[in-house]
């Protein structure tokens, strides 16, 4: 297996960005929570109860409140990795957990919205919020499998920060019709990205 690393524009520039967050929003924040004696893991699971609860409150049409509670359970993933870091507890099943409820927190708050639009009786919406389940795991899954082999898999357009940023403004602006598209048409291109990068570096 040939190993490159992630090349292009976007990846220096997520990796910035979080460098950026890391030491000026969730670092302080995660002293913090340590102060408080919260494992990483205890973290990670309410930042997936959260998730639950923006889930509830789109499948009710509130597209804003919901929006707002479901940036607030991304933003509580950034601290538990910082706090396991902190108190020297980062774990493979830690890492594991933390990967496994990111997807079902993802998952949820896109099912309560196909919950939505299945009692509005809006075709178009349910279809939308299938596909962008669908097409957000197998971005998520393409990364993995590629580290799987090896081969650096955190390349492409849209990874999982993406889609919530647009996801957050499409329930904040009432259109969350139009954040799905697009998440689902730029998520579609980061599959083939990923897809043609493990080609050019796995062996086959």
């Amino acid at each position: 297996v040939r190993v490159s690393q992630p090349t292009g524009d976007f990846v220096p520039l997520r990796i910035r960005a979080k460098g950026w967050a890391t030491r000026y929003f969730s670092g302080p924040i995660a002293r913090a929570l340590v102060a408080m004696h919260l494992s990483a893991n205890a973290i990670t699971t309410i930042g997936f109860f959260v998730s639950v609860g923006s889930a509830y409150l789109l499948s009710e049409g509130e597209l804003v409140i919901g929006g707002i509670v479901m940036l607030g359970g991304a933003i509580m993933d950034m601290f538990d990795g910082a706090v396991a870091r902190l108190t020297g507890k980062a774990t493979p099943f830690g890492a594991f957990w933390d990967s496994v409820l990111d997807r079902l927190g993802e998952a949820v708050v896109l099912f309560g919205l196909l919950v939505y639009y299945i009692r509005d009786d809006n075709e178009l919406g349910a279809f939308l919020a299938f596909g962008t389940v669908v097409l957000s795991i197998m971005v998520s899954y393409s990364r993995a499998r590629a580290e799987g082999l090896d081969v650096p898999g955190d390349v492409g357009i849209m990874g999982r920060p993406e889609r919530i940023v647009v996801m957050g403004i499409g329930l904040l602006a009432k259109y969350p019709q139009y954040a799905m598209g697009v998440i689902m048409a730029v998520s579609a291109v980061t599959i083939a990205q990923r897809t043609a990068h493990v080609w050019r570096n796995a062996d086959h």
